[in-house]
């Protein structure tokens, strides 16, 4: 008998610590997405408050923008991470990384869409992901312009403004409504880069390009847009929108449909249903000369 009230008492303290533990997870989930919205949002405010000023542009390369605006909003966005977990790791498009080697990784593209932002052109956004031991677990979009935001967990789905979205549910590419991008060396390999705008131009019903692939992939993952492919593309451009895709029940892989990697430069994404039409329009277009 003492035996077995001890087993009892064993597995009643096991269980009361896997709840703790969970509760405590659940927890730091809730402080994770509030610190991402939050910093997404003043990013957003500041973005709104300096639009219809004069910007001085520098380039990080020949045609690679950057404002003061860009900092600015970077500022904010890292003081509140750090705020609320200084142990983090953050990796930036503005900023050198430099890690502290933790499993914690905040990605973040403080303003998607520079061009557009300095021409007053209003697709713009803030994006924010948390990677986590190589994992993206938590994704932010916001668009101030249309006070837009997304947001995803891993596991718990996708939302716009608080209610959960899906993919479209167009299965003929024919039918379908893509977007794309052009990497800033566009004029460098612009056949290379016009033959597949070609290829999916004649196959589809339409295609946009907005100028921000954040941008693009939430709206995909909205069903707004069918399709989507880029080069050239950083981890901070997709960290965040791509987990919308997936918990939205989209499919993103690379250009030979293997599994999905931020730090990869292609990104093919759909609503699944079109998804390998996409990825033969591709390999068509990869053999030819």
């Amino acid at each position: 008998m003492e035996v077995a009230r001890g087993a009892h008492a064993t597995q009643a303290l096991a269980l009361r610590e896997r709840l703790r533990c969970a509760e405590e997870e659940m927890e730091n989930h809730d402080r994770y997405l509030r610190c991402a919205i939050g910093a997404a949002k003043e990013a957003g405010r500041i973005q709104m408050e300096h639009l219809n000023h004069s910007h001085p542009v520098e380039y990080k390369g020949e045609f690679n923008p950057v404002t003061e605006v860009d900092r600015l909003c970077e500022q904010a966005i890292v003081r509140a991470i750090l705020r609320d977990f200084p142990d983090h790791d953050i990796l930036t498009e503005e900023s050198p990384f430099e890690g502290k080697g933790s499993p914690w990784r905040w990605i973040i593209d403080p303003l998607d869409g520079t061009t557009n932002y300095f021409h007053r052109f209003p697709f713009f956004c803030v994006s924010i992901g948390l990677e986590v031991e190589g994992e993206v677990r938590l994704g932010v979009v916001y668009i101030p312009t249309l006070d837009e935001l997304f947001h995803a967990e891993k596991g718990k789905g996708a939302y716009l403004n608080g209610n959960r979205i899906s993919v479209s549910r167009a299965g003929d590419l024919n039918r379908s409504f893509l977007c794309t991008g052009f990497p800033y060396d566009v004029r460098d390999h612009v056949d290379f880069y016009l033959r597949f705008f070609k290829g999916f131009l004649i196959r589809c019903f339409a295609i946009r390009r907005p100028g921000s692939a954040a941008i693009d992939l939430c709206y995909l993952a909205a069903g707004r847009f069918d399709g989507f492919w880029e080069l050239k593309l950083h981890a901070w451009d997709v960290a965040a929108a791509s987990l919308m895709i997936t918990e939205a029940g989209g499919r993103v892989t690379d250009f030979q449909g293997s599994s999905f990697n931020i730090y990869s430069e292609e990104a093919l994404a759909s609503n699944g249903l079109i998804h390998e039409a996409m990825l033969q329009v591709i390999r068509e277009m990869n053999h030819r000369t």
